[in-house]
């Protein structure tokens, strides 16, 4: 860990003092502040990690009272910040009050280089741990299942349907507009599953021709057809022991429906041209972006079909009705495609993340991903705008107080702050102008812990 990284804020009116403990620790990158005004300037430009407070700071350098201001006005701005106060014998009492109300530690004058640079090291390392700790909490919290990036309540009641049906064998039926992930849930519940030894074999029912669709689902024999030259197996074969994702099922032709149904009902098959009845043991998730119910008026879908297929029916929300989830996102796809390309970016421009947040999103994660892509690709500064992504400037967008809200719009702005930090709970708290006890106690009251802690 290089200076840069650890800094401490030393805020003390004697320029002595000053001087001593700016060459006191060694392992720091040492900031100084003289008063309130410049220590408040000083941790919203550093963010220091830690602070080294002298309780007699002027306009009362005789008394306590400007210097616990300043430890009030430190924690509220970040409340991770470790507060060490620095103070004399006759003021034991004071230190004592300052670290009842949230101060790390205090030190008790004449100063000891050592025994100080001690006390700020251990100090750094609590830092350290916390922030490391909230940071994987934060993370497990956006991946609640592998592969799915979520913490919006539409999300993760689909996490929690998932982890519900993925240890049974019930068909699952997964709905939803293209794009918002359909696949990537249907793999979760294959590895939460007990057959994930197994193979997910995917099969798009809407991609591959219909005279070819039959002979790719249940496989052939030599001599089937024209160009059958030798026995093949099928994609539900393949499957066997595992997982069959039948994508799309809404298109499957009128005519494979039935043979279909059979084999959901007796989990048996026989091959293209062949005679003998093959026994089939897997599990069975279909998806669709089609409304079933409409299919079925128009005759174009089996009825008993459907209320096999849909044992267990999931419906995923489109991208547009997932709060504070655009964001987390962007934010991963950011990542993974400046790995993969090699650019130095950054991150996001604030305008960025309100042309996201406000973007509808038709194509839903898989446009998304694409526009994130494209950003990565084209930028040319180390934060990306929404012109890279493609997108408009965005309306200005302030985020109201708290105090201005009713309950279920304060639900929706702790996701939306919480999307534009990545999940920082020190600037989740600054950003709407409460500390982090109160945000965490807004979390549980809104039912949202396990979206951010």
């Amino acid at each position: 860990m290089s200076k840069k990284d650890k800094r401490l804020l030393v805020v003390e009116d004697d320029p002595g003092l000053q001087r001593q403990l700016k060459w006191c620790f060694d392992d720091f990158e040492v900031l100084v502040a003289s008063n309130r005004q410049e220590a408040v300037a000083e941790v919203k430009r550093a963010q220091p990690s830690v602070v080294t407070l002298d309780l007699g700071l002027p306009p009362d350098p005789g008394g306590v009272t400007e210097g616990f201001a300043v430890l009030t006005e430190i924690l509220r701005l970040s409340p991770s910040i470790k507060v060490v106060v620095v103070t004399g014998n006759d003021a034991r009492e004071h230190a004592i009050r300052a670290v009842e109300q949230g101060a790390h530690d205090f030190y008790l004058k004449p100063i000891q280089s050592e025994t100080l640079n001690l006390v700020a090291a251990r100090a750094y390392d609590l830092y350290r741990l916390e922030t490391e700790s909230r940071q994987r909490r934060f993370k497990a919290s956006i991946m609640p299942l592998p592969g799915i990036v979520a913490s919006s309540p539409q999300m993760l009641k689909v996490c929690r349907a998932v982890e519900k049906v993925a240890p049974t064998d019930a068909t699952v039926l997964l709905l939803g507009e293209s794009g918002t992930g359909k696949e990537l849930v249907a793999r979760a519940i294959h590895e939460q599953s007990a057959r994930s030894g197994g193979q997910l074999v995917a099969i798009n029912c809407a991609a591959i021709p219909e005279t070819l669709l039959e002979s790719e689902l249940f496989g052939h024999e030599k001599g089937a057809f024209t160009g059958a030259t030798a026995q093949k197996r099928g994609r539900v074969e393949y499957a066997c022991g595992g997982t069959l994702f039948l994508d799309e099922i809404g298109d499957l032709p009128f005519a494979l429906q039935a043979k279909l149904l059979r084999f959901l009902q007796e989990r048996v098959i026989e091959r293209v041209g062949g005679c003998v009845s093959i026994e089939i043991d897997v599990r069975v998730i279909c998806a669709t972006h089609q409304n079933l119910q409409t299919r079925i008026a128009e005759g174009q879908f089996r009825e008993d079909l459907y209320y096999r297929i849909s044992e267990i029916a999931i419906d995923l929300p489109a991208l547009r009705e997932r709060e504070g989830d655009a964001l987390q996102l962007a934010h991963r796809f950011l990542e993974t495609y400046c790995c993969a390309y090699g650019k130095p970016i950054k991150g996001l421009r604030e305008d960025t993340r309100r042309a996201i947040e406000q973007y509808s999103w038709p194509g839903n994660v898989r446009e998304l991903e694409g526009r994130m892509k494209r950003g990565v690709i084209m930028a040319d500064d180390k934060l990306l705008s929404p012109e890279d992504l493609g997108l408009d400037a965005p309306v200005k967008d302030e985020l109201p107080a708290l105090r201005d809200v009713r309950d279920d719009a304060e639900a929706q702005l702790l996701l939306k702050a919480l999307g534009r930090t990545g999940g920082n709970m020190a600037q989740t708290a600054r950003l709407l102008g409460i500390t982090r006890p109160t945000l965490y106690g807004l979390l549980d009251k809104h039912g949202l812990r396990g979206a951010a802690d």
